[in-house]
């Protein structure tokens, strides 16, 4: 059988993110975020669940660390937890939080495991909500602060940075439909969350570069966005503005330092934005060397005056109708379409050139078979679905390269069943099974599977 081969040195990994996998919420001085807020506020977060243990990462890092080194992976990406380090979003930092950062990058390090830091997933400080969050243009500046106080810790061992995960979700899940922490629904809130961000990271990865960084990157959520009837002109019309919004407007200011002029018109339409100023713009176009790609599934709209529109889309209603997805679903009921991951990497490539790209997470929550129910013996936890869905979309990232895309790795999501977000702990992207009754950890099929992929740098 012959193997498919990635390139040399392409960088083999897996993801998490702090308020899904730390625990110890009020260990060593951590502050309250607003995902402590939101999972404790009633009807927000399934069956009340909370991050407050999690998967206990914080006291048993080490040996997850060893985990990760079992399976061969050469780059470990972890969020910093912005209330660990100042509890209040400004003021003095505090030590102890820094303190268990500097302990597992070199826990890391001591494998061989390169740590890429994510300096924000969603985790913001709940004092800094409570002026505004990222509504309030202070929080960009105090982000860039912070960005600077972690990187002075840590900066003597770690070589990649990134600045946010997914701003999108902060923005629009955030402040637009409100199914995220904060829980607000506001659009003029959702496009004030949506600058504020970009400009958070262009101040922070100007801080970072000021510092000494030697690789700063963000990471987006970019969708293949496709139309229910490519021939349709109403259904085109409908791709275009979600794609304005969920692209274009992250896109086009991060690497051609200014909005769409079709983006910036459907905003005034909805608020006036009084929180874009002279020159923002090209601070948030400071330069990147890294943009990191988190892919799951693609998006089909029709453009229809009926439509329902999203919440998550500003100004989509009575003018979108995302359809429901069809075929084969993960358990978050998520569209699988490997091919989309091609065409997003493809057309990244082509029309925003010469950033090297990475898939920072791609990955599918499926129920597992564990314990007696597995098909081989008790201990073992299968979940061939998983595999499936990550040999399809590796298949699909190898095509992208194959065309020309500067695809330099690729990293799993996740490494741990964790806590998802509003889904609580109903939902497992891990290719690790977490008992979160014991803590105990048991590699799943797919874990193997991903060790077998790494060995042999290829499928």
């Amino acid at each position: 059988m012959s193997t498919l081969r990635f390139p040399d040195n392409f960088v083999w990994g897996a993801a998490t993110a702090a308020y899904q996998i730390e625990g110890a919420a009020t260990d060593d001085g951590r502050g309250p975020s607003i995902w402590d807020t939101f999972s404790r506020t009633p009807g927000r977060v399934h069956q009340g669940h909370t991050g407050d243990v999690a998967c206990d990462h914080y006291h048993r890092y080490a040996d997850d660390v060893a985990l990760m080194a079992e399976l061969g992976l050469a780059a470990y990406r972890f969020s910093v937890a912005w209330p660990r380090i100042q509890p209040d979003g400004t003021g003095p930092v505090n030590p102890r939080g820094l303190d268990f950062y500097d302990r597992l990058t070199d826990a890391l390090l001591a494998r061989g495991i390169d740590p890429i830091v994510t300096l924000y997933h969603w985790d913001l400080p709940q004092a800094l909500q409570d002026r505004g969050g990222w509504t309030n243009r202070e929080t960009a500046e105090h982000f860039a602060t912070y960005a600077t106080a972690v990187h002075t810790r840590l900066g003597d061992r770690i070589r990649t940075w990134t600045t946010l995960n997914e701003p999108w979700c902060s923005a629009y899940l955030g402040y637009g439909n409100g199914v995220h922490a904060p829980g607000e629904q506001d659009p003029g809130a959702a496009f004030a969350a949506v600058h504020h961000l970009l400009l958070g990271h262009g101040l922070a990865a100007r801080a970072l570069r000021a510092a000494g960084a030697d690789t700063v990157g963000i990471t987006i959520n970019p969708a293949d966005v496709r139309a229910a009837d490519p021939d349709s002109a109403a259904d085109k019309a409908a791709v275009r503005l979600v794609d304005g919004l969920h692209n274009r407007i992250f896109l086009d200011p991060l690497l051609r330092a200014a909005y769409p002029d079709d983006v910036l018109e459907h905003v005034v339409r909805l608020v006036e934005p009084t929180f874009l100023r002279d020159g923002d713009e090209k601070l948030i176009a400071a330069p990147i060397d890294l943009l990191g790609i988190n892919y799951y599934a693609p998006t089909y709209v029709a453009g229809r005056p009926d439509g329902a529109g999203d919440g998550a889309y500003p100004g989509t209603v009575g003018a979108v109708e995302f359809l429901p997805p069809v075929g084969p679903l993960t358990d978050m009921g998520w569209m699988i379409e490997p091919a989309g991951l091609t065409r997003l990497l493809e057309r990244i490539a082509t029309d925003y050139p010469g950033v090297p790209l990475m898939i920072t997470e791609n990955g599918a929550a499926f129920g597992d078979k564990t314990g007696t129910d597995a098909p081989d013996g008790v201990g073992q936890v299968m979940d061939a679905d998983r595999i499936a869905y990550l040999d399809g979309h590796l298949r699909a990232a190898h095509e992208a390269i194959s065309r020309g895309v500067d695809l330099r790795g690729y990293l799993v999501w996740s490494l741990l069943d964790n806590f998802e977000w509003a889904e609580g702990y109903r939902r497992r992207f891990g290719i690790i099974h977490v008992d979160y009754l014991t803590q105990r950890r048991t590699p799943k099929s797919s874990a193997r599977w991903y060790q077998e992929v790494i060995s042999r740098n290829g499928l």
